[in-house]
């Protein structure tokens, strides 16, 4: 710790945004530049606390106060190998973690916590200016094959790291581009696409092998690729996602939300994607049903296009403005989150539940049907939803994206052909990361259940360790 006082001379401050009607025309992040002599002082925030309790916050384990203490002293090397020590890919969660570590920030407990994502990106990005990140193909190789399925945030951990462990890896991913959530599932005013290109060219110049295009278990089967691989990482994600099976589902307008996203990131891109299955919200009335992050994505998404409206419906009641006596400190705090995306325009309707889409009369949705609902207890003990009598009502709806979730990963396939087991709720079993098939092992959603891009990256790590010490238990 440089600065005893630090957390007492400066307060939390933060890059400013630009103004939402300026930044809904167009898909560039939405910060503006911010001074290193800043950051060097949001450093100095972080206090002698004793026992660091952002350690417990951050899945990957992130040397946080340590790395803190190198930004105020302006030693961004040795911050950045410190960084890179824990955490592969910091240009990602520097932009799109939701910062589990300052929930638990001890600084939080009175006053705002440091800005320690911020300072992580900070970190990162010096570190590519300055040339910290260069190619580094290993000094030997171990002679053992690696296919990792997936180049989603846990895939691409596990190939780097298992690239750096002497092993020859090769990144399969059945879309035409890399990257997975990152890629297609993030709008670009989150994480602009250059962000994972340029990490992408760094793993590909050290030495990973990369496969577009390639659907293992279509286009190479199951046996193929146990026959020329010494050890297997399923990183494939949780791909089905929750419907909403109510009257009208089927009607022409309604999608699932990661449909539109992947649409518009490819839109982005330049890639044409105009035609019958087309999904553009301009001059729309849009409702989203799920209140999280990627309804939030479609909100923003749907804002750039120019929608008439957007209507975002959450099943849960609204949640409080700071923490309750039930939700202390360093739990995560359960508290109402504002979006960059609901600042730029959005209705926000809490604890209320879809009951039908209504038709146009020619197989368009014209409306949602909705109704308010309470929680209670029932004789069980257990939460349910009651509906408030006499508060059904329509909401004009020309398009609908769900967001509710995703149930588990896709099993028809490489999934079932492997012959994984799965666990009580359809996700790839495994212990300590390997599956009941002996060199097949599995990490991110597709092991765990949907989560953040910080835990796939925790998870791809800790997969390539268990895979690399099985393989070397083979030699």
């Amino acid at each position: 710790m440089g600065d005893p006082k630090g957390f007492l001379n400066h307060t939390r401050e933060l890059p400013s945004s630009r103004a939402p009607q300026e930044r809904i025309h167009d898909y560039k992040e939405i910060y503006e530049p911010f001074p290193l002599t800043k950051t060097t002082q949001q450093a100095a925030r972080c206090m002698d606390c004793g026992t660091p309790f952002c350690h417990m916050g951050c899945p990957l384990g992130n040397v946080i106060p340590e790395f803190n203490d190198a930004v105020y002293q302006e030693k961004w090397e040795s911050a950045f190998k410190i960084l890179e020590s824990t955490n592969n890919f910091p240009e990602f969660t520097g932009r799109i973690c939701p910062a589990p570590c300052e929930g638990s920030c001890v600084l939080g407990i009175n006053q705002p916590p440091v800005a320690i994502e911020h300072i992580e990106k900070s970190i990162a990005e010096v570190a590519w200016e300055r040339g910290y990140y260069q190619p580094r193909a290993p000094l030997s190789r171990t002679g053992k094959k690696v296919a990792v399925i997936g180049s989603g945030p846990s895939g691409l951990a596990a190939a780097d790291q298992m690239n750096k462990a002497g092993h020859t890896v090769t990144l399969f991913e059945r879309k035409d581009r890399f990257g997975g959530l990152l890629r297609y599932g993030i709008p670009d005013f989150k994480l602009e696409k250059w962000v994972l290109d340029r990490r992408l060219k760094l793993m590909q110049d050290s030495g990973v092998i990369f496969m577009p295009n390639t659907n293992v278990g279509v286009d190479i089967s199951a046996d193929e690729l146990a026959a020329s691989f010494d050890a297997i990482i399923l990183c494939g994600g949780s791909t089905i996602p929750r419907d909403l099976n109510i009257p009208g589902r089927e009607l022409e307008g309604v999608h699932f939300a990661m449909d539109f996203l992947e649409q518009n990131n490819r839109r982005v891109a330049g890639d044409a994607v105009d035609g019958a299955g087309r999904i553009h919200a301009e001059g729309k009335h849009v409702i989203v049903i799920g209140g999280g992050d990627t309804g939030s994505d479609c909100v923003g998404t749907s804002n750039r296009h120019g929608a008439a409206s957007i209507t975002q419906l959450e099943i849960m009641g609204k949640p409080p403005t700071s923490r309750t006596s039930n939700n202390p400190w360093p739990e995560w705090p359960l508290i109402l989150r504002t979006s960059s995306s609901h600042d730029e325009g959005c209705e926000r309707q809490w604890a209320v539940s879809s009951k039908s889409f209504i038709d146009d009369g020619t197989g368009k949705i014209r409306a949602l049907r909705i109704v308010d609902i309470i929680w209670a207890l029932n004789e069980d003990g257990r939460s349910v939803l009651k509906e408030v009598p006499g508060s059904e009502r329509e909401l004009p709806a020309d398009l609908v994206f769900l967001a509710m979730g995703y149930l588990h990963p896709q099993h028809q396939g490489l999934l079932d052909e492997l012959g994984v087991t799965y666990d009580n709720r359809g996700n790839v079993s495994t212990t300590d990361f390997q599956t009941n098939v002996a060199k097949v092992f599995s990490a991110g959603d597709m092991r765990r259940g949907q989560s953040l891009v910080v835990w796939a990256i925790h998870e791809g790590r800790q997969a390539a360790q268990a895979a690399h010490q099985f393989l070397m238990q083979e030699a």
